[in-house]
């Protein structure tokens, strides 16, 4: 599987991201790089985001959200890592 380039990434958001429309906003822009998984709040205050797809626009979702995500939202830190999704996502969602 040498030409796969499809891969995934979790990120943790942290800052005033809640309650702002952060997870919405990240599926706009998700859905806009033609990227899937899903966007949730956490109970520590931070939101979590799985995305897979190309890399190149993986990147660009990761940039996007280190520099602030929506105007409403502030962003102190993103954490992130790769991650091998366990089942395939067809679109990208909001969980609850």
């Amino acid at each position: 599987m040498e030409n796969q380039t499809s891969q995934g990434v979790k990120c943790w958001v942290h800052g005033s991201v809640q309650g702002v429309g952060f997870r919405y906003s990240t599926q706009h822009e998700a859905q806009r790089l033609g990227l899937t998984g899903y966007a949730r709040n956490l109970d520590d205050g931070s939101v979590e985001v799985v995305a897979c797809g190309d890399a190149e626009k993986i990147e660009a979702l990761v940039a996007w959200l280190k520099a602030g995500g929506p105007r409403s939202a502030r962003v102190d830190k993103v954490l992130t890592e790769p991650h091998q999704p366990t089942q395939a996502y067809n679109r990208f969602d909001i969980r609850y």
